[in-house]
């Protein structure tokens, strides 16, 4: 396993073996990453990610050997050589081509073949020694065999498998389909002028090498083809791979070369390509997967660790016409105060009612910003809310409101919130995005948030599992106020998960906050294991040791202790003070458990304890007079906020509707390798109107300007 991991990320063979052990030992990515930094030397959770998934690859494979081998001992055929082959095999798809001479089925032209005993007569013209072909095959018209013909076609039809099963063969096709390969699509006749089919036109007629074909691409075709709309064909040049076969199999120009020239064109058209070009054509869709896969990750990742105002008190609108605006009140813990619903637009247009009642709200529960829904709506609510003079200062801030709606008809909204339906509950988890976007984007399907890349086209269980690694990895880079946090922000922190997170919870309901992070260690089921993965990610505010709200591990408080003594000092009083923390000799404190590294991190927390890594929360304010798609011009510069990220270019939220997309060509006047070293999620920058597309609804942008 140790030796299948190096390969494959080509990391040091101590830090590999250190952190399987760790990973056997049931510990959690965060944990090894941040608190056993002398084991693994240091690896992030990215690469100690990687060693998770190799290790999965590595025992998948290892449960597929021994079911192959089992089955083969089964057929009585396993002998010493074949099962040192099938041992030594370190890929999947070489393993399958090793099994493959073995996994017979009764319905193949071969097998009936076999079963009129024409095998015989097929080892025969593979010797290629036999002149007189018919004469020979005559001796097998016997039976179901009418004809010499019958026989030499059955006898063609065992040679076909046989090519089929050469691995050098498969491998040659395989190499030619991996440099020369093309993906070709003709849009499906009946669908060619359907209006939902239109959006996939650029495909109708389409044809690229696939080795160069971008992810994007490819899963739209894929994703038109799934739909109807296309057929998708993979093509070689047929000419050269069946050249290649037939040099390799006929040594000679009589009449068994004829018979086998055409068990090789059988075998190729037959069996041959369509396997393996389907091969191909899904090892490119789990490239391009792993590629949007990549691009959703890193989206989620900056949308959870996005600039939270904090604790503060807000006023959160969800914005509506018809329906008016939903309006609730939120502490700075971001429990709900109070809600209604205001009606400042059409059809009711009670605008003077509704800046009243606003304004006599912000100062009853004395907010200190309002959180307005980006949707229907949104900018005249935005504008009706700037008009009032508040008499203490007050920040407006626009919220995406993606993923709401998800929220608020969840298992977990109604459990937060059973008296109030799905109108309050949206207007909610918008004011309480503004407080903590990480809190309450995890109570959502990270699916559901509008971030993704073709993300329903891809492996879902990839997906599902890389966007929980995301998560978990973001929640545990932040850590957790115990006292406050949801039962969804408690299940992602390292060791804990869904059935500890139920009993904190409760807990904590129970018998009130946590004092101390000794104090955890009563929640019901929370063992010494689960302790020491998770304390130091959890915060408790306020408390009696202040080591307790920093990511200094617990089992490291006798070390902070000791510094604290040598410098005459107690802890409270070296926490934060830089000066005296310097004249620290680190090396004195090092022993077999505790090294550098971790002194080096447990000094660095000690001057800023618990300091959140995410940037503060700023005001911005789309242009004034962009109201709708018709409002935006060629040439226009226009201020944006970068709203989801793709390997073709980011699209970026303009105050309407409809995002504008900066191609990756726009993005720079030199090459763009890669879109996030240009731009961020949720990053405010100017943008320039290239193009505007009314028919279309398309908004082609290029950067202007970037704002940290």
């Amino acid at each position: 396993m140790i030796d299948y991991i190096i390969s494959h990320t080509q990391l040091p063979a101590h830090a590999v073996k250190n952190t399987i052990a760790l990973l056997e030992e049931d510990c959690t990515v965060p944990f090894i990453s941040r608190y056993r930094k002398e084991q693994t030397g240091s690896l992030d959770e990215v690469q100690i990610g990687a060693i998770v998934t190799y290790k999965t690859q590595y025992e998948a494979l290892e449960k597929r050997k021994k079911a192959i081998l089992k089955a083969l001992e089964t057929q009585g055929v396993l002998t010493v050589e074949l099962q040192e082959k099938l041992i030594k095999t370190q890929d999947l798809t070489a393993l399958e081509d090793v099994y493959l001479p073995f996994k017979k089925s009764r319905k193949t032209k071969a097998e009936k073949a076999r079963q009129n005993g024409l095998e015989p007569l097929a080892k025969i013209i593979m010797s290629q020694r036999a002149n007189d072909v018919a004469s020979t095959a005559f001796r097998f018209v016997k039976g179901t065999v009418d004809s010499e013909e019958e026989a030499l076609e059955g006898a063609r039809h065992i040679i076909a498998e046989w090519v089929n099963e050469r691995t050098d063969i498969r491998n040659s096709i395989r190499r030619q389909l991996e440099r020369f390969a093309m993906i070709a699509t003709k849009v499906v006749k009946t669908k060619a002028n359907d209006e939902t089919a239109q959006k996939f036109r650029d495909y109708f007629d389409w044809e690229e090498g696939l080795s160069r074909m971008p992810s994007h691409r490819l899963l739209a075709v894929l994703r038109a083809e799934k739909e109807g709309v296309i057929r998708v064909k993979i093509t070689i040049d047929d000419a050269r791979a069946l050249e290649y076969i037939e040099r390799k199999l006929i040594k000679s120009d009589n009449a068994c070369a004829v018979q086998i020239e055409l068990a090789v064109k059988d075998a190729y058209k037959r069996l041959l390509l369509p396997a393996l070009s389907h091969e191909a054509l899904q090892m490119a869709k789990t490239k391009a997967d792993a590629a949007a896969i990549a691009v959703f990750a890193k989206n989620l990742k900056q949308l959870l660790l996005g600039a939270p105002l904090g604790e503060k008190r807000v006023l959160a609108l969800d914005p509506g016409f018809r329906t008016g605006c939903k309006l609730v009140c939120l502490d700075a813990q971001g429990q709900l105060q109070h809600n209604e619903t205001i009606y400042p637009h059409a059809p009711k247009n009670d605008a003077t009612g509704a800046v009243k009642r606003i304004s006599t709200l912000v100062e009853a529960y004395k907010i200190e910003a309002i959180a307005i829904g980006n949707g229907t709506a949104s900018r005249e609510t935005e504008a009706l809310v700037k008009r009032i003079n508040f008499k203490h200062d007050v920040q407006v801030f626009v919220v995406s409101e993606a993923g709401a709606s998800i929220y608020s008809a969840s298992q977990i909204a109604r459990e937060e919130f059973p008296d109030h339906d799905v109108t309050v509950r949206g207007a909610i988890s918008i004011g309480r995005r503004l407080q903590d976007p990480l809190a309450e984007l995890v109570k959502i399907d990270a699916q559901s948030i509008g971030v993704g890349q073709y993300q329903h086209d891809v492996d879902q269980t990839k997906l599902q599992q890389e966007l929980d690694r995301v998560v978990e990895n973001c929640v545990n880079a932040v850590g957790v106020n115990i006292n406050t946090a949801s039962k969804s922000l408690l299940s992602y922190v390292s060791g804990i998960g869904t059935k500890l997170a139920e009993n904190i919870f409760k807990y904590r309901t129970e018998n009130g906050g946590f004092s101390s992070r000794s104090a955890i260690k009563k929640v019901p089921r929370l063992g010494a294991k689960a302790f020491e993965q998770g304390a130091a990610f959890l915060r408790i505010k306020d408390a009696k040791d202040p080591l307790d709200d920093s990511a200094v591990h617990p089992e490291r408080y006798a070390v902070v202790s000791k510094m604290a003594k040598d410098l005459g000092q107690s802890v409270t009083a070296i926490i934060g003070n830089s000066q005296l923390l310097k004249a620290l000799e680190l090396q004195r404190y090092c022993s077999e458990t505790v090294g550098l590294l971790t002194l080096k991190d447990i000094v660095k927390e000690l001057e800023k304890p618990g300091l959140d890594i995410r940037e503060q929360a700023k005001v911005f304010s789309f242009h004034e007079h962009i109201k709708t798609i018709a409002d935006v011009q060629e040439g226009q510069l226009l201020p944006g906020i970068v709203n989801n990220i793709t390997n073709f270019g980011c699209f970026v939220d303009v105050g309407i509707k409809e995002s504008g997309l900066i191609h990756v060509s726009n993005l720079s006047d030199s090459f763009v390798k890669d879109v996030n070293d240009h731009v961020h999620l949720q990053q405010q920058i100017t943008v320039k109107v290239l193009e505007v597309d009314l028919a279309r609804k398309r908004i082609q942008l290029k950067l202007h300007r970037t704002h940290a």
